[in-house]
């Protein structure tokens, strides 16, 4: 039996992160990526449920206490990430079974497949200092990229306009609701237990500058 490398800790931060088993695709459709996303909020709760619920009901689901704080997040085609921190002891790996055991039933039964869709236990980063917790901002929310520019972290972007644009645009990551767009997905973030690193979201384009921390 494997023995995950990192403690969850109390007040502290982490990213955490899982991809398809074998890179398989994990998000095929905008159900897909909407399913995710509505599930993000609620099995963010302490009580044992099975959500068969339609997608908008999800948000409105009273989950009363919740796992995990949520404060960035970023789904890729066959991958996604997460910054989270704990409200109890194990709240994260409870949180994280709720959510990728609830995905897998929906996704398998969509597809009618059977078998492990992700690639064993999810992985998990500490941020145990506000540098390297300002270029895990940074990086989440800035790996969309990729779909357009698949060496984006190792050579200089050149038109960060065009970047932002392109981020502002792309709806499976928070990077819309730090630029203050309201939408149902806004529910899934608690900001109000992280950094208020973006007062204002003319601060969002510091993010290229944080990348650079972990060089």
């Amino acid at each position: 039996m494997s023995i995950r490398k990192v403690s969850f800790v109390m007040g502290e931060f982490y990213h955490v992160y899982n991809r398809g088993n074998s890179k398989q695709i994990i998000f095929r459709d905008k159900q897909d990526y909407n399913r995710f996303l509505a599930l993000l909020y609620a099995v963010n709760t302490k009580q044992n449920l099975i959500f068969r619920l339609v997608l908008n009901d999800m948000y409105k689901f009273d989950r009363e206490e919740r796992l995990v704080s949520i404060g960035g997040y970023c789904l890729m085609p066959n991958h996604f990430h997460l910054l989270l921190t704990e409200v109890d002891g194990g709240s994260i790996s409870k949180f994280m079974q709720k959510l990728t055991t609830a995905y897998s039933m929906y996704f398998n039964e969509k597809y009618d497949r059977t078998g492990s869709l992700f690639e064993g236990k999810f992985k998990s980063e500490h941020s145990g200092e506000d540098r390297y917790l300002k270029y895990l901002f940074s990086y989440i929310h800035l790996n969309p990229v990729k779909l357009v520019d698949k060496n984006w972290k190792t050579k200089k972007i050149q038109n960060k306009q065009k970047i932002l644009k392109f981020l502002k645009n792309y709806y499976y990551s928070s990077y819309k609701d730090y630029l203050g767009e309201k939408r149902i997905e806004s529910a899934i973030l608690n900001r109000e237990d992280f950094p208020d690193y973006f007062p204002d979201k003319r601060n969002l384009k510091e993010i290229f500058e944080w990348l650079s921390f972990n060089d």
